[in-house]
C-alpha cells in the first residue's frame, strides 16, 4: 500500500509538457455585423440597436448583432405563419429530405462551426468538435427519419402540427440546443422562430446560411437575435402556438406564469443540481473520470452537471486523493488549443456569479481545494474547484452554480444516498457508480431525476429523451418523446 501511494505521489509530480496545438481560424469568416434571418433571407432590422458578441477567452469583439424589437419579431412570426400553410401540407418524405440535407451540411461545415462555437462561447475546441457539432447533425438526421413515420410514432392517432413554434435557447450549447428544438419541430410539420442567447448568437447566424444552402422553403426557420426582452416578445406573440425554453428556473417560472390560460403548448428545460453517487464497489479510476467529465466538462456550464458528489464513507479518502491528483492534470487555457481541458467562462456576469457562490462556500465553512493553475491575463477564467466538508444546507450544495465547482458529501447506505440525492428542488439528472446491476436499478427507481446514468455521465443520444422533474422543468427533448410537444393528436 505504501509503495502504491509513493508511486502515485511520484507520478503526480511529473509534469507533461504539451506543445501548443491551436486550431486554425484562417478558414473562418465572421461578418462584422449580422442582420435578422426572416422569410428565408437576411433582412435589415427595424430596430436600430445592436450589441457586440465577444470572445470570452480574449475579450475581443467578434461581431455585432441586432437587438430585435417588437416589429422585427412580428415580421418573423408572420413569415413563419405564412410558411406553415405550405410546409405542413408538404409530403412528409419531402420534409425529411430537407432535414437530411441540413444534417449533411452540418457535417460538411463541422470544422467551421466548431471553431465559431468555441470562439463565441469559450468552450474547448475538442468539445465543440467531438460533441456539439456531431450531436447537432445527429439530431437532424434522427428526426429526418421520423418525419414520414409520425402515424407509426403515435398508433391509432392522427398527429397534426401545431403551427409556429417560438424557441428560446441558452448559451452553453448554442448549436446543439438549436438542433434539439428545430429538428423535431420541422419533422412534425411546424415552422419556427428561434431566439439564440445574446452571448452566443454566431452559430445560429451560420445555421441561417445553412438553411439557405439547403434551400429550405422561406419562412420555415426564422432567427431573431436579442436579449431577454426579445425572447419575451417571441414567447408572448399571439401567432406563436408552441413555446420551448431552455434556461434558468427563475425565467422558466416567469414564462409559465405569463402563458397560463393562453392555450399555448409549453416545454421547459431548466436548472439542475445533479448528484453523482459513488459506491464503495465502484471502479474507482473510471469513477474519477466520470466525476471530472460530470462537472468540469464545458467549464461546468451544463444544466445536468454532476455538481454534487456523494461518496460512500468507506472510500471517501482514497477517492478524494485520486480526484485532487486528477484535477492537477487538467489543462486550462486557450479554448482553440486542442490540448485544453478547461476553457473560458462564458461571460463576465457568469464569472462574477461563480466567484460569489465560491465565496459563500468558504464563508459557510466548506474546505476549498483548487489545483495550482495559472490563469490567462485576459478573458474570463475560473480554475477547477472542489469543496469538501460540505453540509446540505450550504448554498453551494443547494443552488445551481453553473461553473466548474464540485461539492462533496458522504453517505453510508443506499437509502441515505437516495435521500440526499433527492433533497433538492431540482430533478434533471443523476449518476450512479457501482459494480452491482441490481443496485443501479434499485437506485434508478427511487431517484427523482429525468436521466440516471449508470457508470458513466453526460452521455447523450438523439434517440434518448431528456428532461426533468420538479424545478428542472417538464416535457422531453430527444427521442420519440421529443416529437410529442410539437403535435396535436386526434
Amino acid at each position: 500500500m505504501a509503495i502504491t501511494k509513493r508511486r502515485t505521489a511520484e507520478l503526480a509530480k511529473q509534469v507533461f509538457e504539451y506543445a501548443p496545438a491551436p486550431e486554425s481560424t484562417d478558414h473562418i469568416k465572421i461578418e462584422p455585423h449580422y442582420d435578422l434571418f426572416i422569410g428565408g433571407r437576411m433582412v435589415a432590422a427595424h430596430s436600430k440597436k445592436r450589441f457586440p458578441t465577444i470572445n470570452p477567452a480574449t475579450e475581443e469583439k467578434l461581431s455585432e448583432v441586432v437587438e430585435a424589437d417588437e416589429i422585427d419579431v412580428d415580421k418573423a412570426v408572420k413569415a413563419a405563419g405564412k410558411a406553415f400553410d405550405s410546409w405542413s401540407r408538404l409530403a412528409p418524405s419531402r420534409r425529411a429530405r430537407y432535414l437530411f440535407r441540413i444534417s449533411r451540411l452540418l457535417q460538411e461545415r463541422a470544422r467551421e462551426l466548431a471553431v465559431v462555437e468555441t470562439m463565441d462561447g469559450g468552450k474547448p475546441i475538442k468539445e465543440s468538435r467531438d460533441v456539439d457539432i456531431p450531436l447537432s447533425a445527429a439530431h437532424f438526421f434522427y428526426y429526418a427519419g421520423w418525419a414520414d413515420k409520425l402515424e407509426w410514432a403515435f398508433p391509432n392517432r392522427k398527429p397534426r402540427p401545431l403551427g409556429v413554434a417560438g424557441q428560446v435557447i441558452p448559451w452553453n450549447f448554442p448549436l446543439l440546443m438549436l438542433a434539439w428544438k428545430i429538428a423535431p419541430a420541422l419533422a412534425a410539420g411546424n415552422t419556427v422562430v428561434l431566439k439564440p442567447a445574446e452571448t452566443t448568437p454566431l452559430s445560429a447566424m451560420l445555421f441561417a446560411d445553412i438553411c439557405q444552402q439547403a434551400e429550405l422553403p422561406p419562412g420555415v426557420v426564422n432567427i431573431v437575435t436579442g436579449a431577454g426582452k426579445t425572447g419575451s416578445m417571441v414567447i408572448s406573440h399571439p401567432g406563436v402556438k408552441k413555446v420551448a425554453f431552455t434556461g434558468s428556473t427563475e425565467v422558466g417560472k416567469l414564462i409559465q406564469r405569463s402563458l397560463a390560460g393562453s392555450g399555448k403548448r409549453l416545454t421547459l428545460e431548466l436548472g439542475g443540481k445533479a448528484a453523482n453517487i459513488v459506491f464503495e464497489d465502484a471502479p474507482l479510476d473510471a469513477a474519477i473520470e466520470g466525476i471530472v467529465n460530470g462537472i468540469y466538462f464545458n467549464q461546468g456550464h451544463v444544466c445536468c452537471a454532476g455538481s454534487r458528489l456523494l461518496v460512500q464513507e468507506s472510500i471517501a479518502e482514497p477517492l478524494l486523493e485520486k480526484l485532487k491528483l486528477r484535477l492537477g492534470t487538467l489543462r486550462l487555457g486557450d479554448p482553440l488549443d486542442k490540448n485544453t481541458d478547461i476553457g473560458a467562462i462564458n461571460s463576465k456576469a457568469q464569472l462574477e456569479k461563480i466567484e460569489g457562490m465560491v465565496e459563500s462556500g468558504v464563508e459557510e465553512g466548506a474546505e476549498l481545494f483548487q489545483p495550482e493553475c495559472k490563469l490567462p491575463e485576459r478573458g474570463f477564467w475560473f480554475p477547477p474547484t472542489l469543496f469538501t466538508n460540505v453540509s446540505q444546507s450550504y448554498r453551494i450544495a443547494r443552488e445551481e452554480i453553473f461553473g466548474p465547482v464540485l461539492s462533496v458529501l458522504t453517505f453510508r447506505t443506499p437509502a441515505e444516498a437516495v435521500e440526499k440525492a433527492n433533497n433538492t428542488p431540482y430533478g434533471l439528472s443523476a449518476g450512479v457508480w457501482t459494480d452491482k446491476g441490481s443496485r443501479i436499478l434499485w437506485m434508478a427507481e427511487r431517484m427523482r431525476a429525468g436521466v440516471v446514468w449508470a457508470n458513466t455521465f453526460n452521455r447523450f443520444d438523439p434517440s434518448s429523451p431528456f428532461g426533468g422533474y420538479k424545478e428542472s422543468g417538464f416535457g422531453r427533448e430527444g427521442g420519440l418523446h421529443g416529437l410529442l410537444p410539437y403535435v396535436e393528436l386526434n
